[in-house]
């Protein structure tokens, strides 16, 4: 949890807020981040949009990207990033997606991931490789989004 805590000082640091667009972690980074005390002055909510068809219709990811390159694709997390932090009034937008597994999704094997953060200075997108089984995968992206964060955002104080 040190990532969610320092991710949540860094963002208040800034006055700014924040918001978690989730689809393979189903609300695993939200709920690290609400573990934190204090995460109500800075975390306005989430969205889990694990269906493809919801990333457009939740998070305004377009629907020709989804069409052309499914849901498991680095400009599909960082337009989740983005279509969070408009649709939830945030300055801050976290998002991931892929493939927790066991099986493959679109043609990517388990622990294709990509997680993204933006904010008004632009928006990063990390893509990753994760082993381990489906369990392992989600706790791995949500601490790599998290991490991504902290790392965009630079360490508070």
């Amino acid at each position: 949890m040190p990532d969610a805590e320092q991710l949540l000082a860094a963002v208040g640091a800034r006055g700014w807020t924040l918001a978690v667009a989730e689809s393979l972690t189903g609300g695993l980074v939200c709920s690290t981040l609400v573990e934190v005390p204090g995460a109500s002055s800075v975390l306005r909510g989430a969205v889990v949009a694990y269906a493809t068809d919801l990333k457009a219709a939740l998070l305004d990811v377009d629907h020709a990207l989804l069409e052309a390159r499914g849901a498991v694709d680095p400009d599909v997390a960082g337009a989740m990033a983005r279509g969070v932090r408009a649709r939830l009034g945030a300055d801050v937008g976290l998002a991931t997606t892929g493939v927790a597994g066991p099986d493959p999704q679109d043609g990517y094997p388990p622990g294709t991931v990509h997680v993204a953060v933006s904010t008004p200075d632009g928006t990063q997108v990390r893509s990753l490789r994760l082993a381990g089984d489906r369990a392992a995968v989600r706790a791995r992206t949500a601490a790599a989004v998290l991490a991504l964060g902290v790392e965009f955002l630079g360490r508070p104080g």
